[in-house]
């Protein structure tokens, strides 16, 4: 740990975009954007604490922690904390995923130094009195309930059981009834008080922004807990693993259509074929140009949506494809699927599909960074992932190296099988489907 704050200059941008980082005394990383041309500042304090940090038998702590954090501190009762964002034209919120959590607001730049003071207050001082937990424990039951009622968004957790089994990556970030129920106040407080140190924090800023200034800023906000000394927050092992799961995961549901989850091991976070990863799921299913929308809703009318993703974790990868379509048409929608993917594995992608899928990322790349927002979630998480930040030009060069040689190689590794598929609709338990299991 340093005992002196150390600064590097990550990126100088021909456009005049710079991308500095200070390491304070304790660990706590500062890393900003200046984003030449716009009058906003987006601010996250990022946490390297996510579901996969919790014990088993405390799910949903990590997210829990989150909604109490805006319950109150010692010196801003929770209508202090939204109204002094918003009253300025701000907002304010916060997410938990299995890996980290992040506090994040956006504001006009001259209101900066005021959300770093809210926001830095939220993370820090939060007071977590007993009537706000309990308070807050019905609200989580209610944010289960909603989930559990859009089979959409449920088929991914369930997925997730049954890629990763009952290890940190299957569980649910929300936790579930019985886990919130049994859950205990010191428990929370104790992963408040272990996770949510300076070493396991980065703070991220982008916009119209001085370095200098907010790391400033950041200095008289944490004052005496910049102590040097402390030991290093632990890091994620970077080595790909797998857990056992279960080839087929069903949830019997009275819905009017099945959704399904397809997939298979992906690649770990970090390693260098993510990008012909990215080539080969924008080709498959990524847009309405994109073979399996093609084929299954296009050509076959057997579905309202299908698409693709790559996910990638500290130690563990996924790529999946999801459809939604009639209980009747399921089985088909695998077989096309399973299909469609065997012979991009057999065969790789076209020159036109390559091409095509190239520039679908590559601009979805440039779009996405068009925001402070998403400019300071992207120096933030490669920070929290120990990964260098690089300019966007170096990132479309790596998008063109990709060739068909290389996507062709991703896809027989990837595509072959065999998967784990997780369905909700209105079958029963034991239902088998021709394509898998």
């Amino acid at each position: 740990m340093p005992s002196r704050a150390q600064t590097a200059t990550l990126i100088s941008s021909a456009d005049g975009g710079v991308v500095k980082k200070t390491t304070l005394p304790g660990g706590l990383r500062v890393i900003t954007e200046y984003v030449p041309g716009v009058r906003s500042a987006a601010l996250g304090i990022w946490v390297a604490a996510g579901s996969r940090d919790e014990p088993p038998s405390q799910m949903g702590s990590a997210h829990f922690l989150e909604h109490l954090l805006f319950k109150g501190t010692t010196s801003r009762d929770a209508m202090a904390i939204s109204s002094q964002i918003e009253s300025v034209g701000g907002d304010l919120n916060a997410f938990t995923t299995k890996e980290h959590t992040c506090y994040h607001a956006r504001v006009l730049d001259e209101h900066l130094p005021l959300a770093l003071d809210v926001v830095g207050d939220v993370v820090l001082n939060a007071t977590l009195h007993d009537h706000d937990i309990e308070a807050e424990r019905g609200v989580i039951f209610e944010e289960i309930a909603m989930y559990d009622d859009e089979p959409g968004e449920l088929v991914h957790d369930e997925f997730a059981v049954a890629m990763f089994g009952d290890s940190p990556l299957g569980r649910p970030i929300l936790g579930t009834v019985d886990t919130i129920s049994a859950l205990p106040r010191a428990a929370i407080r104790r992963f408040y008080r272990n996770a949510y140190t300076p070493d396991r924090m980065v703070i991220s800023v982008a916009g119209n922004v001085d370095h200098n200034v907010v790391v400033r800023h950041v200095r008289q906000l944490f004052n005496d807990r910049l102590e040097a000394g402390t030991e290093p927050a632990p890091t994620r092992a970077a080595k790909r693993r797998r857990w056992k799961g279960s080839p087929v995961r069903i949830v019997s549901r009275p819905t009017e259509q099945a959704h399904l989850m397809l997939g298979a091991p992906g690649f770990i976070r970090g390693d260098d074929r993510r990008y012909a990863a990215a080539v080969l799921s924008t080709a498959l299913g990524g847009g309405m140009s994109s073979r399996l929308f093609q084929e299954i809703r296009e050509k076959r009318g057997l579905a309202y949506s299908v698409f693709t993703y790559a996910q990638a974790f500290a130690d563990a990868g996924v790529f999946g494809l999801y459809a939604g379509c009639l209980p009747s048409k399921a089985d088909t929608v695998l077989d096309v699927s399973i299909s469609e993917l065997e012979s991009v594995a057999r065969a790789g992608l076209s020159a036109d599909e390559l091409q095509r899928a190239k520039g679908q990322v590559k601009g979805a790349m440039v779009l996405g960074q068009e925001d402070p927002g998403s400019r300071m979630s992207r120096i933030a998480k490669s920070e929290l992932n120990d990964e260098p930040v690089e300019d966007m030009d170096t990132i479309l060069a790596r998008v063109e190296a990709v060739d068909a040689a290389a996507v062709h190689e991703v896809a027989r590794e990837l595509l072959t099988g065999p998967f784990t598929l997780a369905a909700i609709g209105p079958f029963d338990e034991t239902h088998t489907f021709n394509a898998v299991g």
